[in-house]
């Protein structure tokens, strides 16, 4: 009797000594079990975020409060716009000159920079190309890939000026940029340099400046970018293994370039070596449109660098304020076009607004909605922010200081009219003048580099923006069902054995191979992604090949590679004879598949979060819907027969190719097709080291060709 009452007292200790279910596993287990309800609602979740998001946007303003804008009175005056416009004058005057060499107008440019006592040096430099090469695709941007395509006379020259900082150490620096093609002066580019010459001329003047100025007029006949990072190779990485000394046996350099500092060098004002400032606190590139608005002048901001990359927001606040408080001017930011007379969007916009005065009645202190005008234009701006963003090329000769941790942006000016009549153009320099010149004062007040700001953000209009912790939200939406919807494909196809004791090592040994062998596909197929990635290195080495004909290679050698390495490497030694286990297999391959997907989009969200966004709106719907087709046919119910069809359209849709037809179609101006566009397209991420390209050929591809696999499969 006590022995039986012990041993009921021990099976209760037991049972009371067993662990309980934490409530993170407990809920785990649940949306496993519901992973097909807990998948839709939080991709629709996702869509609907990202559709909110123009809702969202808070109004910029200033982190740092030493910029101060527009705390201190302008000093730009008509003197120096009278300046500039002679400078202006003699510039285009060089134009009309039959005699005149395309050299004679950076030597008037350097005359004039050495009137105000500037340090005036020359830069010489090689035009870069667009080329591909794998070991130089993740290296520095001094990584000395230049010149190897450069001539005698294949060279550009840019023009610097540095004013040294009174109140200064000779540690920091303000970087003004002027494109200007010497071979060809327009108007527009005239303008802009008498901009910047009247602010450079009145900044060699002032007492409170305390960071150097150093003004690159960048010879743009090779490219507005190529000038800039020629120079900026040479002033952050300089290169002593330079080639123009190998050229220089060759060819005859002192005809040219020497000749463009004869009469500076007589008078002592040219350095004949490279000449430097301080660390580059800002840098501005500036531009005026000779063809503007027809209202009001107006200012276009351009910031996007390589890969998503983009300046504090503290520069873009300045210059807004500056702009739009103190000078008059219209900011403008890019948009898609298309969008704003979209009536899906016209409509969602009605419905926001509709939601946000209900919200307003219930309770004022509810501030959700914005008018449907408001909403539709900061859509259009925030698509256009995500698509630039996300195809890691830069807008602007400003997207090369980024390569190097500098803040800097594009401000292109456009005039509501004409700038041939000279009072107008008085007042139009003046204004732009002045607006430098607020802005370098600003930053003139910084003592460190900008910091306190947003780098991660998508501008929704000049003065709103959506931070990193409000646009992260949709993207965790919609990868959140990956994982969820892998580890439900795992438990099902373990629990689908049959459980047999006398088989169960067998079916432990099958199960295991099955996975491995699952695991192995999709290895195959993404370094078949790698092999497609590469292989526009082999392909530009072939002799005179147009577009279309490298499209084609390309596509014909892919679908070749893919077929070699699925035979030799992707074919499992022995495939197990047909059984309840094999119509399991799609699934664990689905499973492996759908890992390999999250696992990608969540490191592409670190490099470039608006290609992963986009990327996930594309992949993350076939790879949750992807089912064979052979059994959604047998089925043949409405749902299955909806399921099918839909897996169709989206293995046609995401395809690579059309993907790029349609986003072009959407964001850009659309004139028609061709075939070769693609891999002109697929030449300009590579050219500027676009991680978009990686993403696309080692995720995107691949996770797309499983699907397919999936959707045909055998089972």
């Amino acid at each position: 009797m006590d022995q039986n009452r012990r041993e009921d007292m021990g099976a209760n200790e037991n049972s009371s000594a067993k662990p309980r279910v934490r409530p993170i596993v407990r809920l785990g287990i649940f949306l496993i079990s519901h992973s097909n309800i807990v998948s839709l609602v939080c991709f629709l979740a996702g869509v609907v975020a990202l559709l909110l998001l123009p809702v969202l946007a808070k109004n910029t303003y200033i982190s740092e409060n030493a910029l101060m804008p527009g705390s201190a009175y302008n000093m730009l005056s008509t003197h120096h716009v009278s300046d500039a416009n002679k400078f202006i004058k003699d510039l285009t005057d060089l134009e009309f000159t039959s005699t005149a060499s395309p050299i004679e107008s950076q030597k008037l440019i350097a005359r004039y920079m050495s009137a105000l006592d500037a340090e005036v040096t020359f830069h010489k430099f090689y035009p870069q190309f667009s080329q591909f090469h794998p070991l130089h695709f993740f290296t520095s941007p001094d990584s000395g890939i230049i010149s190897k395509n450069g001539t005698c006379s294949s060279f550009g020259v840019n023009t610097i000026g540095i004013i040294r900082a009174p109140r200064g150490d000779g540690k920091e620096a303000i970087v003004l940029v002027t494109p200007y093609n010497r071979s060809k002066v327009g108007l527009g580019e005239a303008v802009s340099l008498g901009i910047a010459y009247s602010v450079f001329s009145l900044l060699s003047r002032v007492t409170w400046l305390a960071k150097d100025i150093i003004w690159l007029v960048a010879d743009s006949q090779y490219g507005e970018y190529s000038a800039v990072a020629a120079w900026l190779r040479e002033y952050q990485a300089p290169v002593f293994h330079k080639v123009d000394a190998v050229t220089s046996e060759a060819c005859n350099e002192s005809s040219t370039f020497n000749e463009l500092g004869q009469g500076l060098f007589l008078d002592g004002k040219l350095n004949g070596d490279f000449r430097r400032a301080g660390t580059m606190a800002a840098a501005l590139v500036i531009k005026v449109a000779e063809q503007g608005d027809r209202y009001e002048d107006s200012l276009n901001i351009y910031a996007e660098a390589t890969n998503g990359q983009m300046p504090n927001l503290d520069l873009i606040n300045i210059v807004n304020y500056m702009a739009v408080h103190k000078q008059g001017l219209r900011i403008e930011v890019k948009k898609m076009l298309s969008l704003l007379d979209s009536w899906w969007l016209n409509t969602l916009g009605a419905i926001f607004e509709s939601l946000g005065k209900i919200a307003r009645s219930l309770n004022p202190q509810w501030k959700f909605g914005i008018p449907a005008s408001e909403y539709v234009e900061g859509a259009a701006t925030l698509a256009s922010s995500l698509y630039y963003q996300g195809l890691g090329v830069p807008t602007g000769p400003h997207g090369a200081f980024r390569d190097y941790q500098v803040d800097a942006i594009t401000l292109e000016i456009s005039p509501k009219v004409s700038l041939t009549k000279l009072y107008r153009r008085n007042e139009f320099i003046l204004r732009g003048g002045r607006l430098i010149e607020g802005v370098i004062r600003s930053i003139n007040n910084l003592l460190e580099k900008f910091h306190q700001s947003f780098f991660l953000y998508l501008l929704t209009s000049p003065g709103k923006f959506v931070s990193v912790g409000v646009y992260m939200i949709p993207f965790a939406l919609l990868v959140a069902p990956l994982p969820i919807v892998a580890a439900y494909l795992h438990a099902n196809a373990s629990n689908s054995n049959p459980q047999n004791p006398s088989s169960s090592e067998v079916d432990g040994s099958h199960k295991s191979w099955e996975w491995l062998n699952s695991a192995r596909k999709v290895l195959v197929i993404h370094l078949w992604g790698v092999v497609v990635s590469l292989l526009p290195f082999f392909l530009r080495q072939l002799p005179n090949t147009t577009l279309t004909m490298n499209f084609v290679l390309w596509g014909f050698l892919s679908i070749f590679s893919l077929l070699i390495l699925y035979l030799i490497l992707g074919c499992p030694s022995a495939e197990a004879s047909a059984s309840q286990l094999e119509k399991n297999k799609w699934a664990s391959l689905k499973s492996v598949t759908i890992s390999t997907a999250f696992i990608g989009l969540s490191l592409m969200s670190v490099i470039n979060f608006a290609t992963a966004e986009i990327g996930a709106l594309l992949i993350v719907p076939i790879c949750l819907l992807a089912r064979p087709l052979k059994l959604d046919i047998k089925a043949r119910s409405w749902r299955t027969l909806l399921r099918a069809s839909c897996n169709i359209a989206l293995g046609f849709v995401v395809f690579p190719p059309v993907a790029f037809v349609l986003l072009k179609v959407a964001f850009e101006d659309f004139y028609g097709i061709n075939v070769g566009d693609y891999w002109k397209w697929v030449e300009s991420l590579w050219a500027w080291n676009s991680a978009t390209y990686l993403y696309v050929g080692v995720v995107h591809l691949p996770c797309w060709a499983l699907c397919i696999h999936i959707l045909f499969h055998p089972c």
